[in-house]
């Protein structure tokens, strides 16, 4: 029996999230990515609680004009700058599924620049 896409990306999200929760003292930063659209929350998973989010559908964020790769950047920076505000240096890292390439790559490698630890 084959796969869709989908479900093979929910499998491998399954499996992932066994083994990763956020705490307080490093929470989880989950991606997720559509066809047009890339957001990231930082939550705490003992709590239930969101953190920090935001998404390539933010004001700030829409106003650049670039690549889908490049708007990921744009996320991974935005990002990274709410986590600093709200006192978060550490956090998990969830890819939520998705091949660790392309976008989530660069959302990541900008969420470095700008201080994150993961």
């Amino acid at each position: 029996m084959a796969l869709t896409k989908r479900e093979r990306r929910l499998r491998i999200k399954r499996r992932v999230r066994k083994s990763i929760s956020g705490t307080a003292e490093r929470p989880r930063m989950s991606v997720f990515r559509s066809n047009k659209q890339i957001s990231v929350q930082i939550i705490d998973d003992i709590t239930g609680k969101t953190l920090v989010s935001t998404s390539s559908l933010v004001k700030e964020i829409t106003e650049k004009n670039g690549s889908k790769t490049e708007q990921a950047e744009f996320v991974g920076q935005a990002i990274a700058e709410k986590a600093a505000t709200a006192g978060i240096s550490e956090v998990v890292f969830d890819r939520n599924g998705y091949l660790y390439h392309g976008r989530i790559k660069s959302l990541a490698d900008a969420a470095r620049k700008g201080g994150l630890k993961f």
